[in-house]
């Protein structure tokens, strides 16, 4: 496998598949890995479990972290994200339909890189999507410890 990968962690079926269509669009759905809850978000960017993907954690170029997910949300995965050395500088975007200004500002305390909130909006959502992808894939330069 070869690329910059993204994390996609989100429960939702359907906001997962608009994400993934969303992707294919910015022509970035071939690197995508999902997973569908915090805890299976965690076990495989800390490397426990059946590994879900063969790509190392550590070569992820991006995050698109929920907030609302079952069993650990997406602020504890955020948390421990940050926790990890060969993870830290990782970008994660926090791609969640809460407009809660808790949630923001807990957020970016954490060390979210960016905040986006899900537009209802089905090409609103599409170019939101593509926007962000375009500049965390293509124009931002990844560090690499």
């Amino acid at each position: 496998m070869s690329g910059k990968y993204i994390l996609l962690v989100e429960d939702n079926s359907d906001d997962a598949e608009l994400t993934l269509r969303a992707l294919r669009r910015a022509q970035q759905d071939e690197n995508v890995i999902l997973v569908r809850d915090g805890v299976e978000a965690l076990d495989f960017l800390l490397g426990r479990g059946e590994p879900v993907s063969p790509v190392k954690p550590q070569h992820l170029a991006l995050i698109l972290l929920d907030l609302k997910l079952p069993r650990v949300n997406g602020l504890e995965v955020l948390r421990q994200i940050r926790e990890q050395d060969v993870l830290r500088y990782i970008p994660v975007v926090v791609l969640t339909s809460s407009d809660e200004q808790s949630d923001i500002e807990k957020s970016y305390a954490l060390g979210a890189n960016s905040f986006l909130r899900k537009p209802v909006d089905f090409e609103e959502f599409n170019e939101t999507i593509c926007c962000m992808v375009q500049y965390w894939m293509k124009y931002n330069q990844i560090f690499l410890e």
